[in-house]
């Protein structure tokens, strides 16, 4: 089975240029067949900022009203996106930038209002694995935004981690998929201020033990919840490290395993 790598990276990255920049050369470098997913929270919070918008969190999620998806629409599917396509052109990589409705790659449903209504946000319902991989096949690299779409033509804000990960569920069943999850940690820390305290390995058991230890805690809950579920759905490796773990000399990075 032909490998996949699926390769996400966070605002922070997006945000400077120099990073970026760093960023894209290691992505350019990286063998066989692979897909970029990025975010773009805080570009989009400071475009709604200059345009007189505010922007609402609860509990670290965005709430996403009608304008509030204009502006991510804009963001997340025009600048940040059309920016890292072409500098990916510079570089000599075939890139195509899509949201979820392109090709009706990802669908999703509008998130139901429990304690909280998130508005326009959407958990994804279905991958459509086979027409990814047809862009796959001409040797395109598809570079997906935070966008995602219901079928009856409303585009949804989409948790970008979650993206990545349906993704790559849904291309194991024609690929070996890996994900690189890239922040400005160096992984998984066990004590915060020693950027080099890296957990390198975390199962199930020692992660309920790095919960009870309160070495993991608020938003990385999710972010290791997302990666059990995407390796008990079929994925082959998960990785959470900053963007050198992309090469073959650092390793020094955290891999989830079950």
């Amino acid at each position: 089975m032909e490998k996949l790598s699926i390769i996400k990276i966070g605002g922070n990255i997006i945000e400077d240029e120099t990073s970026l920049h760093a960023f894209l050369k290691l992505f350019s470098n990286l063998e066989g067949n692979k897909i970029l997913v990025h975010g773009g929270g805080k570009r989009a919070t400071h475009v709604a900022s200059k345009l007189g918008i505010e922007s609402k969190m609860v509990n670290g999620r965005r709430i996403t009203n009608a304008e509030t998806l204009e502006v991510i629409t804009m963001v997340y599917g025009g600048l940040v996106n059309k920016n890292i396509v072409a500098k990916l052109q510079a570089l000599q990589i075939d890139a195509i930038g899509l949201t979820g409705a392109d090709i009706n790659s990802i669908q999703s449903e509008k998130r139901p209002v429990k304690e909280v209504d998130f508005g326009f946000v959407g958990d994804v319902k279905k991958v459509a694995s086979n027409a990814i991989d047809k862009l796959i096949k001409a040797n395109f690299t598809p570079v997906f935004c935070a966008i995602t779409h219901d079928g009856n033509g409303q585009l949804l804000n989409t948790n970008a981690d979650t993206i990545a990960s349906t993704i790559a569920v849904g291309m194991s069943k024609i690929y070996e998929t890996s994900i690189y999850y890239c922040f400005e940690l160096n992984g998984v820390l066990k004590d915060f201020n020693d950027k080099n305290s890296v957990v390198k390995y975390i199962n199930t058991n020692t992660y309920k033990e790095l919960l009870k230890d309160e070495i993991i805690t608020d938003g990385m809950i999710p972010k290791i919840d997302n990666c059990f579920d995407a390796l008990n759905n079929g994925v082959a490796r998960v990785h959470i490290g900053n963007t050198s773990m992309l090469t073959k000399e650092n390793d020094n990075f955290t891999t989830i395993t079950l």
